[in-house]
């Protein structure tokens, strides 16, 4: 990212990064599965044939609290008739017009699918049965102006097993923060156009993760759900929450509209047409061996607000497009973090050991995605750090077209363009190597499969490996690890190595014209 921020420096303010939009869920565990939920009908005595009016039991509190709520703000519950009505849209219409600054704006109901269960009758078996299936039940959608989170809102379904969602803006929590530390800014929509302490303000941002989320999660479930009263005669266990969407924003601040809009259409051009299936999952720190059976594609949208281009990796994406006009916007966008790893404990026959193993849905490892979105978003911009100032390829291949020479030892020119050296550069920079970096047999399981059962093949291809990465070494393409027999790309790699694989590529009649 740095080497795109010195190139356009005189474009640029800075740059903030932190969450956007926030969707965690809470999950009743006990009851959100069959046995749990069959088990928890047998603890209240409650026979499949009277499981009806048991549930609507539960559905008229639910009901009864959002009447309550609503009626202590002077409201009534707005009944939508069609779910797909932009909610957000209409909460802003109904601040604006009842001038709304803190407390509950509304509650709003609407029919909309869920899982769920039911009883039906089994002929073959003449019995009842309990069933989860995906079916329609009435949620609630509570919104308030939060003193911390500001505006957000809670989600409720009305039968069981009553999952909640609770919805919040990254960046309505840190114009709060700004607020309380008197750090001045101007805002719009949900990003930020100008901040006057960005050091100060960007560590407000990281403390997002320092945030007690599951007691306060648990306060706003109270709030809206009286089964979860200790007082009741019914008494459900605590919510379990999980992180369903986090979308994790790096805004680039430019001085002015005009020096965005001069530079935002080569981006997106450069985005969507050179960023391949390999940079796609390398931005996002994934593998691109052979065991990858996933989808990766991409898209140019035109939206209202202007152009956007998102890619894909599975369930999971990153994405670019310009806010406020001035503002240019790379977000990560992780729906299922089991596609990453994290470093943690783990029990091993019997031994605490330390492995990396999925990230979990769980807030548990909140910081680890935080680490994984920021990573993707510097990679996506350092990717771009081409665009903008024109430059020569021969002002690259010049630098590594001669011979060197490195603690009294004399290296060969680099050939970009050869098969060979290229060949070399594409498996450095692959995907999966972006991560923790590549190794010789890395290398040498692409460059020489036959050599893998062979010893005297595997000792050669080595020896033939190690010279290459010396040879790379020597001109400052890559470097290694301290204490580990792992190479990393430098800067000056990342662009002699993408641009040589990307000339080979190129078709002769566009660079003929």
């Amino acid at each position: 990212m740095e080497r795109f921020l010195e190139r356009h420096r005189d474009r640029i303010v800075g740059t903030i990064a932190g969450f956007d939009r926030v969707l965690f869920r809470g999950l009743l565990i006990s009851i959100c599965h069959l046995d749990g939920f069959d088990r928890f009908l047998s603890s209240q005595r409650i026979l499949y044939k009277d499981f009806r009016e048991f549930a609507e039991m539960f559905t008229k509190g639910i009901e009864a609290r959002a009447r309550e709520l609503a009626s202590e703000a002077g409201q009534s519950i707005r009944y939508l008739n069609n779910a797909s009505v932009k909610k957000d849209e209409l909460v802003r219409k109904i601040m604006s017009k009842e001038q709304i600054k803190e407390g509950l704006i509304c509650v709003l109901s609407c029919v909309e699918p869920c899982h769920s269960f039911t009883i039906k009758g089994n002929k073959a078996e003449k019995r009842l049965s309990l069933i989860w299936e995906q079916r329609k039940c009435l949620h609630y959608y509570f919104y308030y102006v939060d003193r911390e989170f500001g505006v957000m809102h809670i989600r409720l379904q009305s039968w069981f097993p009553f999952t909640i969602q609770v919805c919040v803006n990254g960046r309505e929590w840190l114009a709060r923060q700004m607020d309380k530390a008197g750090i001045s800014y101007t805002k719009v929509d949900n990003c930020f156009t100008e901040i006057g302490d960005l050091e100060k303000a960007q560590e407000l941002s990281d403390s997002f993760k320092k945030l007690r989320l599951e007691g306060t999660l648990s306060a706003f479930a109270r709030r809206v759900n009286p089964w979860l009263d200790k007082r009741g005669k019914i008494v459900l266990r605590p919510y379990y929450w999980t992180m369903r969407q986090a979308e994790y924003a790096t805004d680039v601040m430019f001085v002015d509209e005009r020096g965005l809009n001069e530079l935002y259409p080569k981006l997106l051009q450069h985005a969507i047409e050179q960023f391949g299936c390999d940079d796609v999952l390398r931005f996002l720190g994934r593998k691109t061996n052979a065991r990858f059976a996933g989808e990766v594609k991409s898209s140019l949208q035109r939206r209202v607000e202007g152009r956007r281009v998102k890619h894909w990796v599975e369930e999971n994406s990153i994405k670019m497009y310009d806010k406020a006009g001035s503002v240019l916007r790379i977000e990560t966008t992780i729906n299922n973090p089991k596609r990453f790893r994290v470093r943690r404990r783990m029990n091993k026959d019997g031994k605490i050991v330390i492995r990396y193993l999925p990230m979990r849905k769980g807030i548990a490892d909140l910081s680890r995605r935080i680490e994984v979105s920021r990573v993707a978003n510097s990679r996506y911009l350092e990717a771009l750090s081409v665009i903008g100032v024109p430059t020569p390829s021969r002002k690259l291949f010049d630098s590594v077209s001669q011979r060197v020479e490195v603690n009294g030892r004399k290296y060969r020119p680099l050939r970009p363009v050869n098969p060979d050296d290229s060949a070399l550069f594409r498996i450095v920079l692959r995907g999966e190597n972006s991560v923790q970096g590549v190794r010789n047999k890395d290398i040498r399981a692409q460059l020489y499969p036959d050599a893998i059962v062979d010893d005297q093949k595997r000792h050669k291809a080595s020896a033939r490996v190690s010279r290459s990465l010396r040879l790379l070494r020597a001109h400052n393409l890559i470097y290694k690890v301290a204490r580990t027999n792992y190479y990393r790309v430098t800067k000056k790699g990342y662009e002699v190595m993408s641009t040589s694989t990307k000339f080979r590529e190129s078709e002769i009649a566009l660079l003929a014209a």
